[in-house]
């Protein structure tokens, strides 16, 4: 069941949004040439301890780290490690923080110093094509309206979206229904719910320089591209209004 949140529970994942998304950005400046994927994973458990709230991954399934640290070909799931980060590397941070019983979740992908122009369009593509769903994340919509616009940006500038993996409903819980895929599922075989004030989900475009396909390593977490291409990652906690969509997870005022 879709769970609506009230006043008081859209207050408080503003406040674990905020955090959640100033955890992103200081991974982001973590993200240099020899800095380790430990070394992201520390400072960013760190950080979110510090503003009185928990790692939502850490042990989320037995996962073993704070924040997954996907470099290159690794899509989403990648577990942190004393790997060192080379000139040019692209790496996706996926952040997921609890407090007072809520959950912020978001995503970005960054480059370790100069990165080719081939990663930088591919990393913003990924973005556009969250802020490409996000117009029609209003009321009277459905989800697949979403799914549409993210499939399109990716698919128009000769890239693909992940299948395998799709964005959800967020807050009581890290998953919640309903599930939010970057591309048009068969409706015949898939829930396609309308959009309703108070839903709040993470919108999360998983984009790959070449096929869709993708395998899992041998730690059974890390997902990689099929053919060893290069992958992006953008997400964001947002909530479905009577207006405009929000975004839930910005950090203005939020050192």
């Amino acid at each position: 069941m879709i769970k609506r949140k009230n006043a008081r529970e859209i207050e408080l994942m503003r406040s674990v949004g905020a955090i959640t998304a100033a955890a992103r950005r200081e991974a982001g400046k973590m993200v240099t040439v020899g800095a380790t994927t430990q070394s992201i994973n520390k400072k960013v458990h760190d950080f979110i301890i510090s503003h009185g709230a928990v790692p939502a991954f850490l042990g989320y399934k037995g996962f073993p780290a704070s924040v997954c640290v996907s470099v290159n070909e690794e899509v989403i799931h990648g577990i942190p490690s004393p790997r060192k980060l080379r000139e040019g590397d692209i790496v996706s941070i996926d952040v997921g923080v609890i407090k007072n019983g809520l959950v912020g979740d978001c995503a970005a992908t960054f480059i370790a110093g100069k990165g080719s122009a081939e990663s930088e369009r591919l990393i913003e593509v990924t973005r556009r094509c969250f802020f490409e769903g996000l117009k029609f994340a209003r009321v009277g919509y459905r989800v697949s309206d979403i799914s549409r616009a993210i499939q399109r940006c990716a698919e128009k500038n000769g890239y693909s979206v992940v299948r395998d993996y799709v964005g959800h409903g967020v807050g009581f819980k890290i998953h919640e229904p309903p599930e939010v895929p970057n591309y048009v599922q068969n409706p015949r075989k898939k829930a396609d719910p309308r959009l309703l004030p108070g839903m709040t989900l993470a919108v999360e475009p998983m984009v790959n320089e070449g096929c869709s396909e993708i395998k899992v390593l041998a730690d059974e977490w890390t997902v990689v591209t099929a053919d060893g291409k290069n992958s992006a990652h953008y997400e964001n906690t947002i909530l479905i209004t009577e207006g405009e969509p929000e975004i839930l997870t910005i950090c203005e005022g939020v050192p």
